[in-house]
């Protein structure tokens, strides 16, 4: 084994902001280095050295012990070096062989060779063991089939150094699985990895040693096998004594009344009640329809038949307006395409849902806005550079308190959250956590789909288990288990036999 690539005492500044500072990284062959720490401790701007898109302040990039330039990407590139991305760099018009050989069509005579690439393209799924038609487009292919393409792609290039940001967000559990088996091959074939991931139960099953960085510095460097718990106390500086720390408190009466919501290919017949003071845990395998309900009750889509009520008031269908002039605000799965607008500012995002209620004649408040935002921020305790930070520039668990922030500014009273801690790491779960336990104690009520059945047994009160698009029972959540989850997630659905609510 021997050091492929190394960050030699390397720094990054933006502006006044030290996002790295004298950190010194070996990724080495046959060998998987984590890179570990809450959002914002400088993992992204790591990789980024590593990849290209950055260059260090300081320090130095070394391949194979000489010093080098990667002013580009295809430079990094060049040096064998090569990243996948938690936003996948694929063409989904395209099919899996033009994927593969983007940027290197082989051709003859000035005309692409069709049976080449073909050919390279099979050679590439062949060595991670992708059994998928070269010919299919991509867009088609689940998003773990995708994420095992583009490394199909970078080993066609001759990667020697793999880096994975975040590759097992969106995957499930089998899907990691898959993944991990094909990280272990390469790594019997002298690949060196570099892997980000929040989900600590993996570290021990794809690494080998671990980087653990605290506000943009190296705080240790320690064996894959250390435990959970360490890792959480060198990550955040101090201990997490409890991951879920939820406020059971007194329930109110109902604010949130769903009844026989169904929509074609979607969901069916799905109703129940959400309760003043309540956290209602929704449940159910990638496919259950859980996202698909959240999105009909916040008014972002339209449902077939069925009823939404808020306080006894019936809600039209797909007026996103109206739901949330009756306290309704939606934080969505995928935050960055649905629920952020990330070229504007942080004080833009979190005044979006407030714009028009707080304009005076017709004109914005914008002092007034600007006053507000800053209040939620500090309340929050969102790190920026200041309010006029792009949110594209912070951190996921940042931009999460953002979209999550922008309700609470607009003092809605039932939360729909979808995935809220998605990519999110443990320091910031926590912190989400407790804002979720604000809202509950303050009176209001939120409804959360969570797949991490930890997460939504511990957080919840009660749990709404989906199978299929239909609701199969609903659980106490101080008596349920992670199987008896499980048994109602995984049921099979007679159509004429409905589940009570």
């Amino acid at each position: 084994m021997r050091t492929v690539l190394r960050l030699d005492h390397v720094s990054k500044s933006f502006g006044p902001v030290n996002v790295i500072h004298d950190v010194s990284v070996d990724v080495i062959s046959g060998r998987v280095r984590v890179l570990l720490g809450e959002n914002g401790a400088g993992k992204s701007t790591l990789i980024k050295m590593m990849s290209g898109i950055y260059h260090p302040d300081s320090g130095s990039v070394i391949v194979d012990g000489k010093s080098v330039e990667l002013p580009t990407v295809k430079a990094a590139e060049a040096k064998g070096i090569a990243t996948i991305h938690q936003e996948l760099n694929l063409v989904p018009q395209m099919s899996v062989a033009e994927n593969i050989m983007l940027g290197r069509t082989p051709s003859h005579g000035g005309l692409v060779s069709w049976s080449s690439m073909r050919a390279q393209a099979r050679a590439a799924l062949e060595r991670i063991g992708l059994d998928v038609s070269v010919d299919r487009l991509v867009g088609s292919l689940s998003t773990a089939h995708q994420q095992l393409v583009e490394i199909a792609r970078a080993l066609s290039m001759d990667a020697r150094v793999l880096i994975l940001d975040e590759p097992t967000a969106a995957l499930t559990r089998k899907e990691s699985g898959q993944l991990f088996e094909v990280m272990d091959e390469l790594k019997t074939n002298g690949v060196a990895m570099v892997f980000i991931s929040h989900h600590l139960d993996e570290i021990p099953r794809v690494g080998d040693d671990v980087s653990v960085l605290r506000d943009g510095t190296l705080v240790a460097e320690v064996p894959a096998s250390t435990s959970e718990r360490e890792l959480v106390t060198m990550m955040v500086g101090r201990d997490i004594d409890d991951q879920f720390p939820r406020h059971r408190g007194e329930i109110g009466d109902v604010v949130l009344s769903v009844k026989g919501l169904s929509r074609e290919g979607a969901f069916h017949n799905v109703g129940f009640q959400l309760h003043a003071g309540e956290v209602l845990g929704l449940a159910g395998l990638v496919g259950a329809g859980r996202t698909e309900v959240l999105r009909a009750v916040a008014g972002a889509d339209k449902y077939d038949s069925g009823a939404v009520s808020v306080r006894g008031k019936e809600l039209p269908k797909g007026k996103i307006s109206l739901a949330i002039s009756q306290g309704i605000g939606h934080v969505p799965e995928e935050r960055k395409s649905q629920g952020l607008v990330l070229g504007a500012s942080v004080n833009e995002n979190l005044g979006y849902a407030t714009v028009k209620s707080t304009s005076r004649a017709g004109l914005v408040d914008r002092i007034g806005q600007r006053r507000r935002a800053e209040n939620v921020a500090e309340k929050l305790k969102i790190r920026m550079a200041s309010l006029d930070q792009p949110v594209r520039n912070l951190s996921g668990g940042n931009q999460q308190k953002v979209v999550i922030g922008r309700w609470i500014l607009a003092d809605s009273s039932i939360l729909l959250l979808d995935e809220p801690t998605r990519g999110v790491d443990v320091g910031a779960k926590v912190e989400i956590y407790q804002l979720i336990n604000a809202v509950t104690d303050a009176g209001g009520a939120v409804l959360m789909v969570s797949s991490e059945l930890p997460e939504v047994i511990g957080m919840s009160d009660r749990i709404l288990v989906m199978s299929h698009g239909r609701a199969m029972g609903i659980l106490d959540a101080k008596t349920a288990t992670e199987d008896a989850v499980m048994e109602l997630a995984v049921a099979s659905v007679d159509p004429v036999d409905e589940k009570p609510e």
